[in-house]
């Protein structure tokens, strides 16, 4: 059974910085790609960072230079740092794994079709001015 656990969400203030761990469980870990995505109220779900099993990422354009997104094979975990928040980075944020030849089309293909991955509860991010 695949289980994913988010956790490093918190509050900060703009300028600020957050570490998103997730660790997963019941399958081969590094073998999908994984990914984070964030929805902010009333905005529907959009693809944040991704990673495959290479270690090939992408950003959506909004993070690019902030996030940086990696994994740790030996842990099972994948991370997701965040510098320069903005109050526009507040959002719930999920971790995904799922199958996928390349990060930026798992992040698209999860973002049209979430029941092709494989989901984690979500962390609370909220960035304050």
């Amino acid at each position: 059974q695949v289980q994913l656990v988010e956790s490093g969400g918190g509050s900060v203030q703009t300028g600020g910085s957050l570490t998103l761990s997730c660790a997963a469980t019941g399958y081969t870990f590094s073998s999908w790609c994984m990914g984070w995505f964030r929805q902010a109220p009333g905005k529907e779900r959009e693809g944040v960072a991704g990673i495959d099993k290479d270690g090939i990422t992408s950003y959506t354009d909004s993070v690019k230079g902030r996030f940086t997104i990696s994994q740790d094979n030996a842990k099972k975990t994948l991370y997701l740092q965040m510098n320069s928040l903005k109050p526009e980075d507040t959002a719930i944020y999920y971790c995904a794994a799922g199958v996928g030849d390349a990060p930026i089309d798992f992040l698209r293909d999860l973002e049209i079709r979430p029941d092709l991955g494989y989901w984690g509860r979500g962390t609370q991010v909220t960035v304050s001015s």
